[in-house]
């Protein structure tokens, strides 16, 4: 019988496809805006914002940003690049792209699928740095809210991963024992860096079959490979 009771999966870039769905937004910005007129393909606007994004979200991770600030900053800086001096316009689209890509729906192959295998069997919970209201409104419209019990976020929390209270948090809620427990993510530095350091096991899901330098006691690169040890 497997000791696993309790399945700790993280959300974007794990079960709901956040690069997909943020490509589709920040093209719907860029057409909705006129950004053409100073980027010359909507990939170069995405590409610049997604490098300030990810800057900016490593310093939010480490408590050195606020969440309003990685809103609205993201953005500026992202114009900024096109001389574009404009913060009225940075935080509307900071709004917009709050709003569109939450619409968003595109989840990684056979989520559903393993989620409904999964759930009769194990306590399926979400273990997210996102924010707590987009996060809600992803797994809503996607159809994911009804595997899980629960939803910790690290807003809620007040510890983002990798840290250690997140983990201690959510399993002490959750009435579990570590060796219960099973954390299933796709960022090594925080999903299984994390995982790890507090004591449970990890699933490293790498679907880009990138160089693991953290080791889990898992590894997948499809998410209906959890079938072979669950």
């Amino acid at each position: 019988m497997n000791r696993y009771k309790h399945l700790f999966f993280d959300l974007d870039r794990t079960l709901w496809d956040f690069d997909s769905n943020s490509y589709e937004a920040l093209k719907d910005i860029y057409e909705n805006h006129g950004l053409a007129s100073f980027f010359e393909h909507p990939d170069e606007f995405i590409s610049t914002y997604h490098r300030h994004n990810e800057r900016l979200w490593a310093e939010y991770r480490d408590g050195n940003l606020t969440k309003s600030k990685l809103r609205s900053v993201r953005f500026l800086l992202t114009l900024k690049e096109k001389k574009i001096n404009d913060p009225y316009l940075a935080e509307k689209i900071g709004e917009e792209y709050l709003r569109l890509s939450v619409l968003k729906t595109n989840l990684f192959p056979c989520t559903h699928e393993i989620l409904e295998y999964l759930q009769p069997s194990y306590n399926l919970y979400i273990l997210t740095n996102g924010f707590r209201e987009t996060q809600f409104k992803k797994m809503k419209n996607s159809g994911l809210e009804k595997y899980f019990k629960h939803v910790f976020t690290s807003e809620t929390i007040g510890y983002n991963k990798p840290h250690l209270k997140i983990f201690q948090w959510a399993i002490s809620s959750v009435n579990a024992r570590k060796e219960e427990c099973l954390m299933i993510g796709d960022d090594q530095k925080v999903d299984i860096a994390g995982g790890n350091a507090y004591g449970i096991d990890t699933v490293f899901f790498n679907p880009l079959g990138e160089n693991q330098e953290i080791p889990s006691k898992y590894t997948i690169n499809r998410l209906d490979e959890l079938k072979e040890f669950l």
